[in-house]
């Protein structure tokens, strides 16, 4: 079944007023002309919360095979929610040059060595895109070697983190989606090379 709206004409902006400007994100009014098909239009009227862009990342220690987890308040839940880094990307910034960043800030992991971290892209994906324009740039970071330095928190920024093995991570309660999105493409990801193995075992015999 199909629309009166042509979905694959260009919408005009009719109109656009920030209505609320914040530390982290502003609001946006915006009325906004549908094409209709039979060549009218049809006004629709929508808030959109402006956000910078966001790296999201789940860490993997290679050699322990442990994860690092994070705790903090949430505000949207109203609770001290457990998660994994992330953190808002600076003007100009690609998203591994901010996951770095990022992670040395909320925990002081740093590689050791350039070639000490494995960076694999999960994709890019709107975090609520019926309200917000936040792109979160999802990754696993695969670390073989890494050290620790000085943390570097925000004045108001509050969190702990820590490593926990697999099994601890998925019995974990961790409700943001972006989140989710990162330790379920590591659960494919740790299902496919034990597939692998098996197979390599297999094969031995």
């Amino acid at each position: 079944m199909h629309d009166i709206i042509d979905m694959d004409a260009p919408v005009e902006v009719r109109s656009r007023e920030t209505v609320y400007r914040g530390a982290i994100f502003s609001v946006e009014d915006m009325t906004i002309a549908l094409k209709r098909r039979d060549g009218g239009e049809v006004d629709i009227r929508r808030q959109v919360l402006r956000h910078a862009p966001c790296v999201v990342m789940l860490v993997h220690d290679e050699v322990r095979d442990r994860y690092v987890v994070e705790r903090e308040y949430r505000v949207g839940s109203d609770r001290f929610a457990y998660g994994i880094p992330a953190g808002l990307m600076d003007p100009g910034e690609d998203p591994e040059t901010a996951a770095l960043r990022e992670l040395a800030e909320e925990t002081g992991i740093v590689p050791a060595e350039p070639g000490d971290v494995t960076i694999e892209h999960v994709g890019d994906y709107y975090s609520s895109e019926g309200m917000a324009d936040e792109l979160a740039h999802i990754m696993v970071l695969h670390l073989k070697r890494f050290k620790l330095v000085e943390r570097h928190l925000d004045a108001d920024e509050h969190v702990d983190s820590a490593w926990v093995g697999w099994d601890e991570l998925l019995a974990l309660p961790v409700t943001a989606s972006n989140s989710i999105i990162a330790i379920q493409h590591e659960r494919i990801r740790r299902i496919l090379a034990k597939q692998r193995m098996n197979r390599a075992s297999d094969t031995r015999r």
